[in-house]
């Protein structure tokens, strides 16, 4: 069985950026750490107005890849044995999209049509933003061509408007910080360090949703040179 590991969760942390207060995306969604939203079940409307430090942004990203968004990769490719550049690329297309139990690729490529499973991926390409992440996903699928470098997008301040304020953008090495949240367990709590915002469930404030929903999008204003996720 594939599990989150450190290049898992950097490739698809690539596609996304990183914000350590919550933040509204383009359409106005309150969104913080990498694309996590309150729809995700973890209350991400606490951190309105307090950034949180990257060891808590990346564990409760890491908890919930694990506990909400890989246990339906791994209902759709059961009986089917997948490389890590799979299940990495099939996760980003999932987080970014929600989709992986209907998609059409998905039940091309189990059934061996893998030039048509190809093609059916890149059908996923609206708006058109989003056709630097698909490609990079599909070649990491199809090719095993990873694409990340170790590093994320970081927005340091907000506007006004509290969408990511462009110019504080930053390129953050977050390789240690993300090994480090892997390996501190996905089952155990993960609780914000401020006392007054803590909630004893795992991680703290997240109700768990049948069917996770897709994460939120980076703000358009944030899109410098078109790299960051959008739907």
């Amino acid at each position: 069985m594939n599990r989150i590991d450190t290049d898992v969760a950097l490739e698809l942390a690539s596609h996304e950026g990183l914000v350590r207060q919550a933040y509204r995306d383009s359409q106005g969604v309150w969104t913080w750490s990498i694309g996590v939203t309150s729809v995700s079940g973890h209350d991400v409307t606490r951190y309105i107005g307090r950034p949180q430090p990257l060891e808590h942004c990346l564990a409760v990203y890491a908890w919930l890849l694990e506990r909400r968004y890989a246990p339906a990769l791994r209902d759709a490719f059961r009986g089917r044995v997948l490389t890590q550049a799979q299940f990495a690329a099939a996760l980003s297309f999932h987080y970014n999209t929600g989709a992986i139990a209907r998609a059409a690729w998905v039940r091309l490529w189990r059934a061996g049509d893998t030039a048509g499973a190809r093609r059916a991926f890149m059908e996923w390409n609206r708006p058109a933003a989003l056709l630097p992440r698909r490609r990079q996903e599909c070649a990491l699928f199809f090719d095993a061509a990873w694409s990340h470098d170790g590093g994320v997008t970081e927005f340091t301040r907000l506007t006004a408007g509290a969408m990511p304020e462009p110019s504080s953008a930053r390129r953050l090495d977050i390789r240690a910080e993300m090994a480090e949240a892997l390996r501190a367990g996905m089952g155990a709590p993960v609780t914000p360090p401020s006392a007054t915002h803590a909630r004893p469930d795992p991680p703290a404030g997240t109700t768990l949703a049948a069917t996770p929903p897709r994460p939120a999008t980076m703000p358009a204003a944030a899109l410098a040179g078109g790299l960051f996720p959008i739907r």
